[in-house]
């Protein structure tokens, strides 16, 4: 039960921090889930999703997310650019509604004003549920494919322009907050839904996305 609601806890810090997170782009298509495969058809499947990703160590782009909160007749619509980083985490600069910066490292959450004065933190040696939450998280926004096998029961379709795939949670525990998670991409993740089972959601767009093989000075800086 503790870890329950350890689960919940984050899922809700999450949502919140999200709501400064990324914008609005047009809801986008998403497909009703497919059918489940069989474990041939999965491995299939992920080798064709890995024949088109692109295998960098630092990815740059402008983000959009449109956020929908149960209850709440308006989404809510936040925007700005990410890097991520193999092995070291991803760094969300929200520039709409609101300026902030949202740093997720393997081991910690830090969220950071327009300042740059530390809002909030949490540590992994402290909430030990928060690893297992980043790496799941970190998995979906880079198509890590033998990570999300470890977390997710995988179904969905690849072609030339593209591939999608259809994720449920395989854990109980992390079913107790996301029900689905639809991500679509091409050399690069473009789209992530995220279907909370609470009934809220929020729909990531990646646009321009870039590859690079070091992080800036600057950007480096933020991970340490």
């Amino acid at each position: 039960m503790k870890k329950v609601r350890r689960w919940l806890a984050l899922a809700g810090l999450y949502s919140a921090l999200s709501l400064g997170l990324v914008g609005h782009a047009a809801h986008a298509a998403v497909p009703s889930a497919p059918a489940p495969l069989s474990d041939a058809a999965t491995q299939e499947l992920l080798l064709k999703v890995r024949q088109q990703l692109k295998d960098a160590p630092v990815v740059r782009g402008q983000f959009e997310q449109l956020k929908t909160v149960k209850g709440f007749k308006q989404p809510l619509k936040s925007a700005g650019d990410f890097v991520l980083a193999r092995e070291k985490g991803i760094v969300w600069h929200v520039l709409k509604p609101f300026e902030s910066t949202l740093i997720v490292k393997p081991d910690s959450l830090q969220s950071r004003r327009a300042d740059g004065e530390v809002s909030m933190q949490m540590r992994a040696e402290d909430e030990p549920v928060l690893r297992t939450v980043n790496a799941m998280l970190f998995a979906v926004m880079t198509a890590d494919l033998v990570q999300l096998k470890q977390y997710f029961q995988i179904s969905g379709k690849a072609q030339a322009t593209g591939w999608q795939l259809h994720l449920v949670p395989r854990d109980a525990v992390l079913a107790q907050w996301l029900a689905s998670v639809e991500v679509q991409g091409a050399q690069f993740v473009q789209f992530v839904q995220l279907q909370e089972a609470r009934g809220d959601s929020s729909e990531i767009r990646i646009q321009g996305a870039s590859a690079e093989q070091k992080l800036s000075d600057a950007d480096a800086a933020l991970f340490r």
